[in-house]
This record gives C-alpha cells, sequence and structure tokens, in this order.
C-alpha cells in the first residue's frame, strides 16, 4: 500500500549497488517515498544529497567516518538505517549525541544460515584441498578422510535469528548440538561457553560485535579447543583474535576454520585485489592453509535478503518519520 500521509518522506541512499538501486526504486514507487541513490558510501563531501531528507540509508561495506555523521546532522538528518545487522561500522554513541538515532534492518536469516552450513561441510570435508587438487586435474583422494556432521558436536555461539537458524538446520543431520548466549532461551542445550569450547567439534560463531564481545575466541580460549576442531565464523571479523587463530592453526591444535569475515577486512573485502598489494599478513598466511577457507563477507548475499533489506530500511524510514512527524 502506498504512503498515504500528505507530506511525502524523502530517503538519501548511500553506498548502492546496481541490483539494490533499482529495487530502491521500485519499492519507493510502492511505499510512495522519494529516493536519491548514489553508490558513493556516505563521506562528509556528499552529505548534500541528503539535504531536505531526515532519513538516510549506509551500507555495511565501508565504516561511516564521525566526520561524515557530523556533517549528515548539520544538514538536518535524524535518522540512519544500515543496511545490515550489524552498526560495529558506525560509532552509534557519537550519532546519538549528534541528535541522530541509528537502526539496522533484519532480513531472511536463512542466507547466512544456509551458507553457514556450507562452510561447516566444506570445512570437515577437505573441501578446499578437493577443488584446488581438481582444478589441476589431479583427481586423487585426500589423505585424511572427511567427517560427518551426524557424528560431531556442534557449539553454536549467539542463538538470534541466525544463530537459531543455523540449530534448526543442523538438527537435520543427528549431531549433538551446544548452545552459547547472554540470553540464554527457555529451550535448547546451553552451556557456559568455556564448556562449550571443549565439548564442540565445531564452533560456529553468530553473536553481534560488542566491546564485551571483541576477540570472544582469543589466544585463552583458542587453547580450551579440542583437538582437531574447527571454527567457522560468519557473524564479525573481530569476534576472533586472528593472531592467535594462526598460531592454533600453525601448531595443529585446530582442524581448520571456514571465515566469511575477517579482522581489519576493510578495503579489501569488495575490491579486486589481483594488482595489489594485500598488507595484511593474517589474511594472507590463513589464505595459504590448504585446511583455511576464506569468502569475502558474502553469506548475506542472496536475492531474497537484498530484498527483505531494502524493503525494511524503508519501512523503517516510514516508521521513523511517522513517529516524528511533527518533531
Amino acid at each position: 500500500m502506498p504512503h498515504s500521509e500528505s507530506v511525502r518522506t524523502g530517503i538519501t541512499v548511500y553506498g548502492c549497488g546496481q541490483d539494490e538501486a533499482a529495487l530502491f526504486r521500485e519499492m519507493a514507487f510502492r511505499f510512495g517515498v522519494t529516493t536519491t541513490v548514489t553508490d558513493a558510501a556516505v563521506s562528509e563531501d556528499n552529505t548534500g544529497l541528503a539535504v531536505g531528507n531526515r532519513c538516510v540509508s549506509v551500507g555495511h561495506k565501508t565504516r561511516v567516518p564521525n566526520s561524515a555523521l557530523l556533517a549528515l546532522s548539520r544538514v538536518g538528518v535524524t535518522y540512519i538505517s544500515t543496511r545490515s545487522i550489524g552498526c560495529d561500522h558506525i560509532d552509534v554513541e557519537y550519532a546519538e549525541s549528534l541528535g541522530m538515532s541509528v537502526e539496522n534492518v533484519a532480513y531472511s536469516p536463512d542466507s547466512v544460515a544456509d551458507y553457514t552450513l556450507m562452510l561447516m561441510l566444506m570445512a570437515v570435508r577437505n573441501a578446499k584441498t578437493t577443488v584446488r587438487r581438481s582444478d589441476r586435474h589431479d583427481y586423487r583422494l585426500n589423505e585424511v578422510r572427511g567427517k560427518e556432521l551426524r557424528d560431531l558436536t556442534v557449539g553454536v555461539v549467539g542463538t538470534g535469528r541466525i544463530g537459531t537458524a543455523v540449530i534448526e538446520r543442523l538438527r537435520g543431520f543427528g549431531g549433538r548440538i551446544l548452545s552459547h548466549d547472554r540470553r540464554p532461551k527457555a529451550s535448547g542445550d546451553y552451556v557456559p561457553l568455556d564448556d562449550l569450547l571443549r565439548q564442540s567439534d565445531i564452533v560456529t560463531l553468530h553473536a553481534p560485535l560488542t566491546p564485551k564481545t571483541h576477540h570472544l575466541l582469543d589466544r585463552r580460549r583458542l587453547e580450551l579447543m579440542k583437538h582437531g576442531a574447527f571454527v567457522i565464523n560468519t557473524g564479525r571479523g573481530s569476534l576472533i583474535d586472528t593472531e592467535a587463530l594462526v598460531s592454533a592453526l600453525e601448531g595443529g591444535r585446530l582442524g581448520g576454520a571456514a571465515l566469511d569475515v575477517i579482522e581489519r577486512e576493510e578495503g579489501i573485502f569488495y575490491t579486486d585485489c589481483r594488482d595489489r598489494h594485500i598488507e595484511s599478513k593474517a589474511l594472507l598466511r590463513l589464505q595459504e592453509m590448504p585446511n583455511v577457507l576464506i569468502t569475502p563477507h558474502t553469506a548475506y548475499y542472496t536475492d531474497h535478503a537484498l530484498i527483505d533489506t531494502v524493503e525494511n530500511s524503508i519501512t523503517n524510514c516510514l516508521k521513523f518519520e511517522r513517529g516524528n512527524r511533527h518533531g
């Protein structure tokens, strides 16, 4: 249903790809809002695009500098919708001190949950080595046999929408599932984090990144994990102390890792780096390892999730405007 209020809502959308932009324009017409769309990430230099609009939508691929937040507030922006579940690319406290509200969007958790299961299966079946060998026309079997999920204990850290969706998928494989969350739900086999690490053959991370969860898997906790265990991360890179992870893998303590996110990925992921020098020694070392899979923060990247993200960005802005129509 089109927006029926007499005052038309305007939204400036930053960091928008072509398919995303087309969807924003289509849905904006359906909801009765106007949009100003740019593929450029928000910066101090382009906040003029938001003049006249109290709401902006930003992407998650680059950090929003405080200078841009200040400039947005000066042109009258009072609401920022980030097209992501996490807000760690925005200084939310600083934005709020300027009188701006920051809100994330919800999208189908199935995109990340499906991808997480794929990474798990690839990790325990040595898929990286198999695919690389096949690409070289070496069709011999791996020296090490794969594992079946029904024989393994999987520890799920963080049981929000995505973590819960991962658990639902894991149940179909028949293995044991352990969970940890700061706010456990009524159902589920919840255990303290250290116990989960000691007992799990696979640990998958779905906790939000906050000051309390930064380096949630630090050197001490990585040393608690079972010998030969696997780490899966489709949450945020800084949930893991990357240097400590490299040491645990090099020392043979862990069986492998599958990482869709990594510390200091900004400026590397989403960029063609074939002819560029990559300064992250940890990333380069991890990619050399036959038992480590790296993908560029792509778990969320599905057509269904895009539709959810765009629609919820618009509806979040509309809700804010309706609640502040006389503000």
